[in-house]
C-alpha cells in the first residue's frame, strides 16, 4: 500500500507542467502555440529563452523530488528503496507526459527525466549525455533528435561505467520511451518538415534543407 501511495505522488508531482503553471502567470497557453508540445523546446521556440529555463528548472525538480523525497516517504525496511525509487522516477515521467491535470498532453520526459539522472546516476552519465545531445543538435539542428541519441547515450554509459542492474534496465526503458515520445518528430524529420535550430549548426551544408 505504501508502494502504491509513493507512485501515485511521484506521478501527480510529475504531473504539474511547468510550461502551463508559468504559461498562466504570463497569461498564455503554450498548447495553443508553436508545436502545442507543453515542453521546454516549445517554450524556447514561442516564448523564449528566460520562460523555458523556467520551465526545465520545474520539470528536473520534479524529477529529483519523486527520487529523493517521495520514494522515501515511509519507507517499509520490507521494501526494496532501489526498485521503488524506479518506479517513482517511471511515475514521474509518465505524470510529464500523460498529466492528469491538463486532460493528459503534457510534454516529452526528458526535462524531468534529467532530474532523475543526476540523482540516480554518476554524474559522469549525465555530462557524457549532455555533450551527446549538444555535439547531435550543432551538428543536425535537430532538438528532438540530439535528445534521443542522448537517451540513447545514457544507456551506453550506464553499461559501461557499471550502474546497478536495475538502474540499467531502467535507462534502457526510458531511452525507448523518449524515442517513443519523439516519434512526430521522426515522422517529420524524415519528411523534411522537422523544424532546425539553424543558428546553433556548425555544418549547414550537410543537413539544411
Amino acid at each position: 500500500m505504501q508502494a502504491i501511495l509513493n507512485i501515485l505522488l511521484s506521478y501527480l508531482i510529475g504531473s504539474i507542467s511547468g510550461s502551463i503553471v508559468l504559461g498562466k502567470l504570463k497569461g498564455i497557453d503554450i498548447r495553443t502555440m508553436g508545436s502545442g508540445n507543453a515542453g521546454g523546446t516549445n517554450a524556447f521556440r514561442t516564448v523564449g529563452v528566460f520562460f523555458a529555463l523556467g520551465v526545465i528548472s520545474i520539470d528536473i525538480l520534479k524529477g529529483i523530488i519523486a527520487v529523493i523525497f517521495i520514494s522515501k516517504l515511509n519507507l517499509s525496511p520490507l521494501i526494496n528503496h532501489e526498485l521503488i525509487t524506479i518506479v517513482c522516477a517511471v511515475a514521474a515521467v509518465l505524470g510529464h507526459v500523460y498529466p492528469i491535470y491538463y486532460k493528459f498532453q503534457g510534454g516529452k520526459g526528458a526535462g524531468t527525466l534529467i532530474g532523475i539522472i543526476a540523482v540516480l546516476f554518476p554524474i559522469k552519465c549525465l555530462f557524457i549525455a549532455i555533450c551527446s545531445w549538444i555535439a547531435t543538435l550543432i551538428i543536425t539542428g535537430f532538438v528532438g533528435f540530439a535528445t534521443m541519441v542522448a537517451g540513447v547515450v545514457l544507456s551506453i554509459c550506464a553499461y559501461y561505467l557499471a550502474v546497478s542492474t536495475n538502474y540499467f534496465y531502467f535507462s534502457i526503458v526510458m531511452s525507448f520511451f523518449i524515442i517513443f515520445t519523439h516519434r512526430s518528430n521522426i515522422i517529420r524529420m524524415l519528411r523534411g518538415e522537422e523544424n532546425q535550430f539553424k543558428k546553433i549548426m556548425l555544418f549547414k551544408n550537410l543537413f539544411n534543407r
